[in-house]
């Protein structure tokens, strides 16, 4: 069962789709608005009940897709966790992950615009899995941090990398507005029967640029929600990016960038594909 966000003549809503119709969950579930306030309400089986019972009527080619947590509490995202991203950055693999902040301002939407910036014009693809939280939690056990997990999404956590380069925290490169897509909708967890048999693919104008099985996770993800969860508490609807395969733009020879014209798809089977278009940035 896949869940969306969306704009239907500029009004924010959230539903399921079900053979190329959404079912518009919008105020229906427990009076809640977002994708994010139906997680954090428990109203995904109440929503799946909904849904059997009242066919879709909205097409998608109807709809403008929004991020599909517009507004997550948090965005963790993880660094250096295949060990060809690592070979290739010339780094060793850490001890601990790798971990480092997103803010939602910073996403765009399954076919929106990336934005590539006034300030730079090194703007990288990074495909990559994301976890949605559905169960909130400190101090979570590795063999229980799966229980936590409500779904996943694509992610194309596009990087700034001249501004990534500029200190040793990295964060600046990650945080350009628009420059993070997330999308274009959430599979449930229960219909994943085991995440580490995906196949992440990242294509730039169709060309397969990286590819790398989930299984290949450094740290895998009970291990990074564990992690994370030492220092902070997981909220229902929080996100985690769990990192990008070797492959990356700009340790190619020569470096590539994404630039205006280009379509950039993330796709992992079983979940779905990601695409976007790059635009300039206009003030």
């Amino acid at each position: 069962m896949k869940f969306i966000s969306f704009l239907l003549n500029k009004e924010a809503k959230f539903g399921i789709i079900n053979n190329e119709t959404i079912t518009d969950l919008t105020g229906k579930i427990s009076g809640a608005n977002s994708l994010k306030a139906l997680i954090e309400n428990k109203g995904i089986p109440e929503a799946k009940k909904y849904a059997s019972q009242n066919a879709g009527n909205i097409g998608l080619k109807d709809i403008e897709y929004l991020p599909l947590i517009p507004n997550p509490g948090k965005i963790i995202c993880v660094g250096l966790n295949y060990s060809e991203h690592v070979k290739e950055t010339n780094r060793t693999v850490e001890e601990n992950p790798v971990v480092f902040h997103r803010f939602p301002e910073s996403q765009t939407a399954h076919k929106q615009a990336i934005q590539r910036p006034i300030a730079s014009h090194s703007l990288d693809y990074e495909g990559e899995m994301a976890v949605i939280m559905g169960e909130a939690g400190k101090h979570i056990k590795p063999e229980e941090a799966l229980k936590h997990i409500i779904g996943y999404s694509c992610y194309n956590e596009g990087t700034i990398r001249e501004w990534q380069r500029h200190t040793r925290q990295f964060g600046m490169g990650k945080n350009f507005e628009k420059t993070g897509s997330f999308g274009p909708h959430m599979v449930l967890a229960e219909d994943i029967k085991d995440y580490k048999q995906l196949t992440l693919e990242t294509r730039l104008n169709g060309e397969v640029m990286q590819n790398a099985k989930l299984s290949q996770l450094i740290f895998d993800i009970p291990i990074l929600i564990s992690y994370v969860s030492k220092a902070m508490a997981w909220r229902a609807g929080d996100i985690l990016v769990t990192g990008t395969p070797g492959g990356v733009g700009f340790k190619r020879n020569p470096p590539i960038f994404m630039k205006p014209g280009d379509n950039v798809e993330v796709d992992i089977t079983d979940i779905g594909v990601l695409s976007n278009t790059i635009k300039d940035e206009i003030i």
